[in-house]
């Protein structure tokens, strides 16, 4: 598909400098606990990065590793990447040695940008890239806010091609070690127009706030690049998402749009106080990274009365292709096609399938990565001209609205029958002392393969496994009742948050 947008594209200019020429440069861009920014401020903070960067030794076309907590220094980082010509690699913050270790030498970052609070760990790491990784920058400590402050806050911003390398997404690294999606300035762009501004209709008087952290794709786009594509304000705060924290947020924020997953969903409306909290600011929720169970979606309703719109991305696409529509919601489906994109679900020989029969997800659209990083076997297997092949499972119904199926690679066959873990997963959700629950296939001594269950429950008392598996069968096919009922304080998940299955298997 040709693109319509311009070669000479930079990201960093289209999303933010563009607000400034436009006029806009005064309007709120961040609000924090601490302060709010304005566009022009967000801009001259970038510049500043961006001579850091420079003074580093980075140049255009070199990766630069962002691992921040969500505040002005992440947006400021990741914009002065960009206007310097690198590429962005955004990590989770959080991770351990052996981890930062793994990013450190696949990903030969130049320079890798940490807070203090978290530095000592990726200092610890640094001997595995001692070769090519130049200099850590460390956020927060004196000696570089004296550098950024002392930096021009004016930066020309290199000329990049819409094709260029912009950003590096990774995969869940949920069966092995986490691929880099090499994404380019078009496909942020392309997204930001066909879903951001064309699905959620975002306007310069939204707000929007996340659950998920700015290193992960979904948020990078729904909690940054799509209010600042307007004009609008993102929310930011660097604690760990939970309940309490989103609802203190809601209210001091008052957001429009709330960036959400499922397991938030799910703790949000369990929450004993979830009732009473005042979210009449928001004009609609978001879902994705995980399937959203009808259940859930109507618990959500009936407490808050707010639209939550499922929907499908990944990275190799970057973000949302497949979404519910606000006003036009099919419980339990993922939603139509993003206009913009082209889906369609096909057998094994590529054959389009009927309406109503399961098949695998092929899309193409110019949101279309450039392929895995030192990856070619695979980036040969996925990418196949225009289109994307992902490993999901799709099934398409007369009115155009697409089903979530599970990944092909996670379908059960028990006793001869395929068993979607996520039929069981909304099941067993519905009882009320499952918090969380993932089902994974286990092999028996026969080598034969039966669903098993992992749940984190708000109440554990005697008696409790038997009680799910009977719960499980009176409302399932009994070949999908899980053989076993395991309790865990928590799900055990990657390092973008979702749930790991390959370490459940081996649990």
């Amino acid at each position: 598909m040709a693109s319509t947008l311009p070669e000479n594209l930079n990201i960093a200019d289209w999303l933010l400098d563009a607000r400034v020429r436009e006029g806009r440069g005064d309007r709120p861009a961040l609000l924090t606990d601490q302060s709010t920014l304005t566009y022009r401020e967000v801009q001259t903070l970038a510049n500043r990065f961006g001579h850091l960067l420079q003074s580093a030794g980075v140049e255009p076309e070199q990766r630069v590793i962002i691992a921040l907590p969500d505040g002005p220094e992440f947006v400021a980082a990741l914009f002065g990447t960009l206007k310097v010509g690198a590429v962005v690699v955004m990590v989770n913050p959080q991770l351990a040695v052996d981890a930062i270790e793994y990013f450190y030498t696949y990903t030969r970052a130049t320079v890798a940008l940490v807070h203090r609070h978290t530095a000592p760990v990726f200092q610890a790491a640094r001997s595995a890239a001692a070769s090519y990784l130049k200099q850590i920058i460390v956020v927060g400590e004196p000696g570089t806010a004296r550098a950024v402050d002392g930096a021009s806050p004016d930066l020309e911003t290199f000329p990049s091609h819409r094709d260029d390398a912009a950003i590096w997404l990774f995969s869940g690294g949920t069966t092995g070690k986490p691929k880099a999606v090499v994404q380019s300035h078009g496909s942020f762009a392309n997204t930001t127009l066909c879903y951001g501004q064309g699905v959620l209709g975002l306007t310069e008087r939204d707000i929007t706030l996340a659950v998920p952290k700015l290193f992960f794709g979904y948020a990078t786009g729904s909690n940054l690049f799509f209010p600042f594509s307007v004009g609008g304000a993102a929310a930011l705060f660097p604690e760990k998402s939970t309940a309490e924290t989103l609802f203190a947020k809601i209210s001091r924020f008052r957001p429009t749009i709330l960036v959400n997953v499922p397991t938030m969903v799910n703790q949000m409306v369990a929450h004993p106080d979830g009732k009473q909290q005042d979210l009449s600011s928001l004009r609609l929720a978001t879902s994705a990274g995980e399937a959203l169970p009808v259940e859930l979606y109507a618990r959500w309703k009936q407490t808050f009365g707010v639209e939550l719109l499922d929907g499908l991305g990944t990275a190799e696409m970057w973000h949302i292709f497949i979404s519910n529509r606000p006003g036009a919601v099919k419980p339990g489906t993922i939603g139509t096609v993003v206009p913009g994109f082209d889906v369609r679900v096909r057998d094994d020989l590529a054959h389009d399938l009927p309406d109503g029969e399961v098949g695998m997800l092929w899309v193409r659209g110019g949101s279309r990565a450039i392929g895995y990083w030192q990856q070619m076997e695979k980036t040969q297997a996925a990418f196949r001209g225009e289109w994307y092949v992902s490993g999901d499972l799709i099934r398409r119904d007369a009115d155009g609205y697409f089903t979530y199926c599970g990944r092909a690679d996670e379908l059960l066959k028990v006793g001869g029958k395929w068993l979607a873990p996520q039929e069981v997963e909304g099941c067993l959700l519905q009882h009320p002392l499952v918090k969380e629950v993932a089902v994974v296939g286990v092999e028996d001594a026969n080598g034969l393969t039966k669903p098993h269950a992992f749940v984190v429950a708000a109440e554990q008392r005697p008696g409790l496994a038997e009680e799910l598996q009977t719960f499980a069968r009176e409302r399932l096919e009994p070949y999908k009742a899980p053989r076993t009922v395991r309790f865990l304080d928590a799900l055990p998940r990657t390092h973008l948050g979702k749930v790991d299955r390959g370490k459940l298997r081996l649990q």
